[in-house]
């Protein structure tokens, strides 16, 4: 366990967020190591993975609500030095995690190619995609497990371990993926089918792994049989913080999904361009990701002691670090966005598609990041109802008005980047408006003893 209620906060907001950014970024590695080897088999394979790994986003959704909950009660119990509390949280974690992991197979498997007919441009990406998912989906219901743990591990301020498994867990995938998906050596390639089965075996290589490092290194919680029997309100304050959490995410998924319809009738080259690019942006902002996930465990932690200006001060710095670090990569996109792109593509159209998409949704970047700091601190207050309102307004402000626009003469896929950063702007205006109204009700003028409370 590591206090976070003493010394710099800048100082922990870094020290957290490197190994979490390595940690996340290897993790995307997972899906851009299945598309580079899918992107030999053809325009539809490319467009069907794409289109399939978008449920990604929606079991992420469902991994943060667990993970957001975990993450703030254990920082709230250990800021307030109540190890039985935190023993409990854990494992009434662990017991969602096994539910969502059960959900996620059932609701998976009945719906993939309901789905994959939503949002596919034509048939053959509707097999591929479905394909895809029938041997990716036993991967995704084990990312609860590692959730559950890492959540723990984040809540004692320990990160370490996490990035340690997924670097050796994406060594074993990036080895795997051409073996399966090319048939390396085998002389019996997969295809897309084995794309998802190297990622799924590489996840449950990861859970192991993790698990052996969790036992080995945490000591301040642990899973424990009297623990394990339902809690019903310990069960219901894990959800109160992490459904809304998880609902943001589910909003990502659902814009994704929207846009997927939107530019369907483009064809699948430009669903397939769409696809890269916006898997290259979810790769190159990871480091601003780990910012924001930093910021639950920091700001957590004081929130638990009832220090109230360090908690104002881990919103500040995070801030500050994730306007540097989004400018750096506004101008990353705006000179250098081909060559990721040409990473996964030789089609000419997608390229011009995908470099399109970065170069414009690159300018909204700034927003974002104002957007991830706001969503940790109301992590950390354990009230992230502000938060789903903020993401929620993107359903009125972007998807609406882009439907319509669709209907119109001259529609055009840049249209839709255009709209989307001026929404996500919005979206950030909104979350500072809120984010100060809630650190002024929670906090106000003073850190206050009744913070502990809030544990």
């Amino acid at each position: 366990m590591k206090d976070l209620t003493q010394g710099p906060i800048r100082g922990h907001i870094v020290t957290m967020a490197l190994p979490t950014m390595v940690g996340m970024l290897v993790q995307t590695l997972y899906f851009m190591v299945d598309l580079y080897f899918v992107s030999g088999l053809g325009q539809d394979a490319i467009a069907g993975v794409s289109a399939a790994g978008n449920v990604m986003m929606l079991v992420v959704a469902l991994t943060q609500m667990l993970s957001v909950g975990t993450v703030t009660l254990i920082a709230h119990a250990v800021g307030a030095k109540d190890q039985p509390r935190a023993v409990v949280v854990f494992n009434q974690s662990l017991l969602l995690a096994a539910a969502c992991a059960v959900l996620t197979l059932v609701a998976g498997y009945a719906g993939a190619q309901a789905y994959m007919r939503l949002v596919a441009a034509t048939p053959a990406v509707v097999a591929a995609g479905t394909t895809y998912l029938a041997w990716y989906l036993p991967g995704l219901a084990l990312q609860f497990g590692i959730a559950s743990i890492a959540a723990a591990l984040r809540g004692t301020g320990i990160v370490k371990p996490v990035m340690l498994m997924q670097l050796s867990s994406v060594a074993l995938n990036t080895v795997l993926a051409p073996v399966l998906v090319a048939g390396w050596g085998t002389h019996h390639p997969l295809g897309v089918a084995g794309a998802g089965l190297a990622t799924t075996l590489s996840t449950a290589f990861g859970v192991l792994l993790l698990g052996a490092q969790f036992v080995r290194l945490e000591h301040y919680v642990h899973a424990a049989a009297q623990a394990l029997r339902p809690r019903p309100a310990v069960l219901a304050r894990l959800l109160r913080i992490g459904v809304p959490a998880g609902a943001e995410y589910l909003m990502m998924f659902l814009l994704t999904g929207a846009i997927f319809i939107l530019i369907r009738g483009f064809g699948e080259t430009a669903q397939a361009g769409f696809g890269v690019g916006s898997r290259v942006l979810q790769a190159i902002i990871m480091p601003a990701m780990a910012i924001a996930f930093a910021v639950p465990a920091v700001a957590g932690q004081n929130v638990g002691a009832g220090r109230g200006d360090r908690v104002r001060e881990t919103l500040r710095e995070a801030l500050i670090l994730e306007t540097a670090v989004m400018a750096l990569l506004v101008a990353l996109c705006q000179f250098g966005a081909a060559v990721p792109v040409r990473w996964f593509t030789d089609d000419p159209q997608a390229i011009a598609v995908a470099t399109d998409y970065l170069r414009v949704i690159s300018w909204n970047l700034l927003a974002v990041g104002v957007v991830f700091g706001c969503s940790g601190l109301f992590q950390a207050l354990g009230n992230t109802w502000p938060s789903l309102a903020s993401s929620a307004s993107r359903l009125l402000t972007f998807v609406l008005p882009a439907f319509l626009m669709s209907r119109r003469p001259g529609f055009a896929l840049l249209d839709v980047w255009h709209l989307s950063v001026a929404t996500t702007v919005l979206q950030a205006l909104a979350s500072l408006a809120l984010v100060r109204w809630q650190m002024d009700k929670r906090l106000g003028g003073t850190a206050g003893k009744g913070l502990a409370s809030a544990g």
